[in-house]
């Protein structure tokens, strides 16, 4: 099917509204960014009645104790709303108040200590997390604190806004590579030893690898696991979530995946995918309304093969 055509006026104002509210959210003084945060997590949840639903729906199938208690099942949906509002508040904010002398005091590193041993090592490594806490933080910081990573991230439609939110995103040396259409360059990069960052949480249709993920299969994409074992790349599973308001962050590295201790096994590809599915659930039982249960996590299941009575 054809792309639809764009319009570059729509682009263009869609465009200079994201640049205005960044700049009026950077403006503001004390904690109004915060007050503001909170005031359009409330209105989100408010408006946005189809992605409401698809969270309590997510929520219900991740938590099935929560199945019969709709109050919990809406004050997690509520804090899901709240929270992706104040991440969008402190994203634009990040070129102002993260910098190299202030992230102490934004970030415990102290739970992330053991991703720093893949980062330093000559070998190529995944940082592997989720739609989860702050991940746009989560790339910046590491690239303030002097480390040259790769982002794997799908290209915006609005060819404006993409390239306003990819230099924001390389402004401290991470280097952008697009989910599609770039595979020999994500290839040459793990070949020389690079550190890639990818989002491993997306459904990958009917095709993927079905895993464990909050009792329930999801469909896995298998990249992750094949490029660590091709590359020989220990994946570093983590997460930034908050820990304090109003910007208080904590690093989380849950597992750190090393695929030599894989090496020989048939089903090595899977044991990975599911060990870091596994490490990253556990990080999103820790603070469940950061994760984004807004897509459709559980959207392809197994097939069930239809299978006929033989006649006695």
């Amino acid at each position: 099917m054809a792309r639809k055509a764009r319009k570059p006026i729509v682009d263009f104002a869609v465009y200079l509204a994201v640049r205005v509210a960044v700049a009026i959210v950077q403006a503001l003084p004390g904690n109004l960014p915060f007050r503001l945060g909170e005031a359009l997590g409330w209105l989100a949840y408010r408006l946005d009645k189809r992605h409401r639903l698809v969270a309590a729906e997510n929520v219900r199938l991740a938590f099935p104790e929560f199945a019969n208690d709709s109050l919990r099942v809406d004050r997690l949906v509520r804090g899901a709303f709240r929270h992706t509002a104040l991440m969008a508040i402190d994203i634009a904010r990040l070129p102002r108040k993260f910098r190299m002398n202030t992230w102490s005091n934004f970030i415990d590193m102290s739970a992330g200590l053991p991703m720093l041993a893949p980062l330093y090592d000559t070998r190529p490594a995944l940082l592997v997390t989720a739609h989860f806490g702050n991940w746009e933080l989560a790339g910046w910081y590491v690239g303030v604190c002097g480390f040259k990573t790769h982002a794997i991230a799908r290209v915006l439609d609005n060819p404006r806004l993409e390239a306003f939110f990819k230099s924001f995103r390389q402004a401290t040396g991470q280097t952008v590579i697009a989910k599609k259409d770039d595979f020999d360059r994500l290839t040459e990069v793990l070949k020389n030893g690079g550190k890639v960052a990818t989002l491993a949480d997306q459904d990958a249709g009917p095709r993927g690898l079905f895993v464990p993920f909050f009792g329930r299969p999801a469909s896995t994409h298998k990249a992750v696991a094949l490029m660590a074992i091709e590359f020989d790349a220990p994946l570093a599973v983590l997460g930034l979530p908050r820990h304090a308001e109003p910007s208080r962050y904590g690093m989380e590295c849950e597992d750190v995946i090393d695929p030599r201790d894989y090496a020989g096994r048939a089903d090595a590809v899977r044991a990975i995918t599911e060990r870091y599915t596994s490490a990253l659930e556990r990080i999103i039982r820790r603070h469940p309304e950061q994760y984004f249960w807004f897509h459709r996590r559980w959207k392809h299941q197994p097939a069930v093969r239809e299978r006929r009575a033989k006649a006695a």
